[in-house]
């Protein structure tokens, strides 16, 4: 404030009057003052505001209850979610202090939620339990609804979906009853998730947009809103229903504007930046996903953070950088998102088929009641199963698919499923049958715009035609994919069919006969060792045997033709790298075992012999030689046939002995090579 003042300076017989103008120091607001003002603030959705006046309220006097709660929701809506879980904690104890047992009750749910949803169980446990026993005896309202909605939540985390369903139905009923906007919209979530999962998809999916409605027309509490929204679209994201996602994004993201909401827009942000993907924009779909991470940081969404790293880690399986997506599918999964089908997709693309199936089989086995959950999980499990030699269990999970979507219909969805019975017909032998459900995939991509989906239907289609015997058609799918997976920075199926291109101009213009020292690798006993250390162990052993036997194969100068999973077969240019190869292999393994106390045990075959090659493929009766010497081998020991070991100069071995092998008529030679 302004005051002035006057001074009288006398000199001589005349006054002087000199006028001053002084700024007094501001003075601080009351503590009652900062919390008319904080509650101002929270009215307008001036959450920085609101958050710093009750700060300073709740410094000088303290809360209410009400005020607490207030300041709560501030805390989170700034990205202070753990201050704002302590603050509920705090009104928990103001509530039960001023002897408000339903509002207390109610705190103690909604704590315990807060706690479930970052995993910390035991806490959540003991808050539910307490928020039960505060209504112990008390006559129905509001709180029984979120008592429902969260033993609704623990029946389902426990697979008991009879039970889930009954108390989401009762969340509803008593929501409804009570009138309570934010509860309704709660219930109705999750009922309506509940019942999309079970099969009962168009009738979850009109109850989540009842939520959703009420959420972005304004009529819900900011974080109810972002709740409800976020489900909504997540619903639809699972679906491939990506028309409907992005109208229930550009929906939310305009509420937020209107609402001066920060931190649900990361939600948005990672659901949008999953359509950008789909649409082929890798690199600024990952750039949006990174800053959504950024944004949600303070607010503990765990679920949506971790849909994040999920889709970040398949734009980079898609790319080839198979570290970098491995590590977001495991962080994704430390946030309780399951890592596959990304992770069992990148054990096939490196070769390790039994592996991939072990993954993609366990995931399955694990999700028994989720329709959707398994419609995310299945097209990759025909696509492993055609890989390992099982088409009976490819067929089986094209024909669930199918059989899933038929309650509800998206192109995406219908897309997926023709791309997956397609593989199947082709593995069966059915190139026409897999030709026309290709075009018909390729069809439904297009009307999604999914540029990778397409070229990859394109590749396959290239397959079903080449069998048919129309190498040019082939080629020209082939060409066209490839020019779209470079387009893409598709880096692996660029790959692929770069060396089915090549292979095809290699056929028409005959084989080239070439000789090569082949050795075929295998783990002895792998199916009885990975029941017997479980997926995960079995999966990191398996990593390790891949990734030594490469690059000692490397060193050697061989070349990997193809890996099974449980072995590899590589061709040398001369016996005596091949040989080396084998003896560095075996030494490694012991190695192994030394240090470790443990190593699988591998049995290699060698044989020397000219070949038909064809592009980067090998075939002929020498190549079949070599697997079938293989075959005979001991774990730990190494088998040379006798062409080999003599082209190979001074080679310590065994004496020499015969055996007969299926599909040849003389009997082989061979003897044991020692390396010890």
């Amino acid at each position: 404030m302004n005051r002035r003042r006057r001074w009288a300076a006398f000199r001589g017989s005349s006054v002087t009057i000199v006028t001053m103008t002084e700024q007094a120091p501001p003075t601080e607001p009351t503590a009652a003052e900062a919390l008319l003002a904080g509650r101002a603030a929270f009215a307008s959705h001036a959450w920085q505001e609101a958050f710093a006046q009750m700060s300073r309220a709740d410094r000088e006097s303290g809360l209410s209850g009400t005020d607490m709660e207030s300041f709560a929701q501030a805390a989170y809506l700034v990205g202070n979610a753990a201050m704002g879980l302590e603050l509920k904690e705090r009104a928990f104890k103001t509530h039960l202090a001023a002897d408000d047992q339903l509002r207390a009750a109610y705190l103690a749910l909604d704590i315990a939620h807060d706690y479930g949803m970052t995993g910390r169980t035991s806490i959540a446990s003991a808050w539910l339990r307490r928020g039960e026993k505060l209504l112990e005896d008390k006559p129905e309202s509001y709180p029984h609804a979120y008592l429902a909605l969260d033993r609704s939540e623990v029946a389902q985390f426990s697979g008991r979906i009879d039970e889930a369903l009954h108390l989401a139905e009762e969340a509803v009923r008593i929501a409804t009853a009570a009138g309570d906007a934010d509860l309704q919209a709660a219930a109705l979530s999750n009922l309506g998730s509940l019942r999309i999962a079970t099969g009962a998809t168009s009738d979850g999916i009109a109850m989540m947009e009842e939520a959703s409605v009420a959420a972005v027309n304004g009529e819900l509490s900011p974080i109810a809103t972002g709740i409800a929204c976020c489900r909504m679209i997540a619903a639809c994201r699972d679906l491939t229903d990506y028309r409907r996602a992005s109208e229930w994004t550009e929906a939310t993201e305009q509420w937020c504007e209107r609402q001066s909401v920060a931190g649900f827009p990361g939600v948005c942000r990672i659901h949008r930046a999953e359509v950008v993907a789909i649409g082929g924009a890798w690199d600024r779909a990952e750039l949006e996903l990174r800053q959504a991470a950024d944004e949600l940081a303070g607010y503990m969404a765990t679920i949506p953070l971790a849909d994040g790293l999920y889709a970040m880690g398949d734009i980079r399986r898609l790319k080839g950088d198979y570290e970098g997506a491995e590590t977001a599918f495991r962080e994704a999964n430390g946030l309780g998102r399951t890592p596959q089908p990304g992770l069992a997709l990148i054990r096939l693309a490196e070769g390790n088929v039994t592996s991939a199936a072990a993954a993609i089989n366990s995931a399955l086995n694990d999700q028994t009641w989720d329709q959707w959950a398994r419609v995310r999980l299945l097209p990759a499990q025909v696509e492993i199963a055609i890989a390992a030699g099982n088409p009976g269990l490819a067929r089986k999970a094209a024909e669930e698919l199918s059989q899933i979507i038929e309650t509800y219909k998206s192109p995406a969805l219908e897309a997926g499923r023709q791309q997956a019975m397609g593989r199947v017909l082709l593995a069966e032998g059915d190139p026409a049958g897999a030709a026309s459900e290709f075009r018909a995939a390729i069809r439904d991509w297009r009307e999604v715009a999914a540029p990778y989906e397409i070229a990859k239907g394109r590749a396959l289609l290239a397959r079903a035609l080449r069998a048919l015997g129309d190498d040019e058609a082939a080629d020209l799918e082939l060409q066209a994919a490839l020019d779209e997976f470079r387009r893409l920075g598709a880096t692996p199926d660029a790959t692929t069919t770069e060396k089915e291109l090549r292979a095809s101009a290699d056929r028409r213009a005959g084989p080239i006969t070439t000789r090569k020292t082949f050795m075929f690798t295998d783990i002895v006993g792998s199916t009885n060792l990975a029941e017997l250390l479980g997926d995960e162990s079995w999966e990191r052993l398996l990593r390790w045997h891949d990734d030594t036997l490469r690059a000692l194969v490397a060193k050697s100068g061989g070349q990997v033709v193809n890996s099974t999973g449980d072995g590899f077969f590589v061709a040398f240019d001369s016996p005596r790298a091949g040989i080396d190869s084998a003896v560095a292999i075996q030494r490694a393994l012991a190695d192994h075992r030394r240090t470790s106390g443990f190593a699988i045990a591998v049995r290699i075959g060698l044989h020397s012999a000219d070949a038909n090659r064809r592009g980067d493929d090998f075939s002929g009766v020498g190549v079949h030689l070599a697997a079938r010497v293989a075959a005979l081998a001991s774990g730990g020991e190494i088998l040379a046939t006798a062409e080999t070991l003599a082209d190979a100069g001074d080679v310590a071995s065994s004496e020499p002995r015969e055996a007969s092998v299926k599909g040849l008529g003389a009997p082989v030679s061979f003897a044991a090579v020692f390396w010890s």
